[in-house]
């Protein structure tokens, strides 16, 4: 039986999608060679490149718009660093709305003044900052859409004269937005798109080039533009696999129609958290992420059944964040409406076991 997994990443990927990149890994493209054995650059796999990015931009509705994809390494949190490095002058604005982005603020306040404008730590992260202003003399503001730990989610961006970054890795194509208000995206494959092993950086090259420091060749997002996202050998397999659940995502009628089943999920669960007795939410509800639903037992007392229950329900990767405890089903693009009813048809045993 293939388990229902909600793990938060490595993600779920359709099985489609697995049987694919299974098959390629021992002959790629009928050459009777492996995907993780040709060359980089091979026309087989500079192709694969090619396809990637240009179904990021697709997906995006950002083709022929100034914008260009890019596949490189190190994940999101090198980007904490790369995006400050090529864009941060003298000073930036931050919004704080957890772990990442927290980190995400250290890292840029190496290269210059950080001000952050927003943030919920003081309550653990568990809502979105309201109300905050942007300066309009920072070179850029950057945000986190989705927080993976917690569990919230921005559901309305700023309105600025200022450039806008945003962190997507664990909601990227899950929802449809006006992509073309932010100037960069970046998101790890690992959470919403792919395996581990590469990031997704979409960004407008009319932002570029503006920094008058040096950046190391590896850290700029010129150099990785001027050579295709191959200015050292890619992450072959990660890429592969990637472009793999675009095409997949396409194929079923792109990110309008996965919404529309993300939503049904999100609301299919809360509704579950919401109405049964033996569960309580974690974060505010109107920030509820609909990628990450975290939540709690109002009875610590029956965390050994409730575990028992749904892990012979077939149920992977459901303990929450370690720096948050309870409980966490990730409800990415690829997990199936049926698997979101197995777990709440589990939430509703527990409790007739307790009558």
């Amino acid at each position: 039986m293939k388990k229902h997994n909600f793990s938060a990443g490595p993600c779920i990927l359709p099985q489609e999608v697995l049987q694919k990149a299974a098959a390629a890994v021992l002959n790629f493209n009928d050459e009777s060679l492996s995907l993780i054995e040709i060359s980089h650059r091979s026309k087989s796999f500079v192709t694969v490149m090619e396809t990637a990015r240009s179904l990021a931009l697709e997906l995006l509705g950002l083709e022929n718009k100034g914008y260009q994809a890019l596949f490189l390494h190190g994940g999101a949190s090198l980007e904490f660093l790369m995006v400050a490095y090529n864009l941060l002058n003298k000073k930036a604005a931050y919004l704080n709305t957890g772990t990442w982005s927290d980190n995400a603020i250290k890292e840029a306040k190496a290269f210059g003044e950080v001000l952050e404008v927003g943030s919920s730590k003081d309550q653990g992260f568990n809502y979105i900052p309201k109300g905050y202003s942007i300066p309009e003399d920072v070179d850029y503001f950057h945000c986190t859409s989705n927080n993976t730990i917690v569990g919230t989610q921005m559901k309305s961006f700023p309105e600025s004269n200022v450039s806008l970054i945003c962190d997507m890795s664990s909601d990227i194509f899950s929802r449809q937005l006006d992509f073309g208000k932010f100037d960069l995206i970046y998101a790890g494959a690992q959470k919403n798109m792919g395996p581990a092993g590469t990031t997704l950086v979409i960004v407008k090259e009319e932002i570029l080039g503006k920094v008058t420091r040096h950046i190391p060749t590896m850290l700029n997002y010129q150099a990785h533009i001027a050579k295709e996202s191959m200015a050292n050998t890619p992450a072959v397999f990660a890429v592969y696999v990637s472009m793999l659940n675009l095409q997949w995502l396409k194929d079923i009628g792109g990110i309008s129609f996965i919404e529309e089943v993300n939503n049904k999920k999100a609301a299919l669960l809360y509704a579950e958290i919401d109405r049964n007795p033996l569960f309580k939410g974690i974060v505010a509800k109107e920030d509820r992420s609909t990628m990450n639903a975290t939540f709690n037992l109002t009875d610590p007392a029956l965390a050994a059944p409730f575990d028992a229950l749904w892990k012979v329900a077939g149920i992977n990767g459901l303990n929450g964040h370690r720096s948050v405890g309870g409980y966490r089903a990730s409800m990415y693009n690829a997990l199936p409406l049926h698997s979101v009813q197995v777990l709440v048809d589990v939430m509703q045993a527990l409790e007739n076991e307790q009558v």
